[in-house]
């Protein structure tokens, strides 16, 4: 359903040491807001809700919640580095349109609910 690049996962795997927490794993999700209707969000929890998959990729155990599953099925994130650094990107082929930032979506079907202009 996700799949993390190599790089990614090395990055993934040296933050979650950084946090010297037992049981960390990534959280998946997304919510209405961004530009273009939906965001992304992605973060170390330790506690896993009702509903929410579980899933492995590059090495690292990976939970969604349940209303976020159906745009993140086949999503892909990596890490690209750059001249100002590096970070994280995510592609996801249920995205009809996404914006400049890169980190909102909507899908053909789901427009969610965009944030006021210049919120992105």
């Amino acid at each position: 359903m996700i799949t993390i690049s190599e790089l990614a996962s090395e990055k993934i795997k040296d933050m979650m040491e950084e946090e010297a927490t037992p049981g960390l794993f990534l959280r998946v999700g997304v919510k209405e807001g961004g530009c273009s209707g939906f965001s992304y969000g992605m973060g170390f929890d330790d506690e896993v809700n009702d509903g929410d998959q579980r899933l492995e990729s590059g090495g690292i155990q990976v939970v969604v919640d349940a209303d976020s599953v159906k745009y993140l099925h086949g999503l892909v994130i990596d890490f690209k580095e750059s001249a100002m650094g590096g970070g994280f990107t995510i592609e996801n082929p249920n995205a009809s349109a996404t914006c400049g930032c890169g980190s909102s979506f909507r899908t053909a079907t789901d427009a969610g609910k965009p944030a006021e202009a210049g919120e992105c």
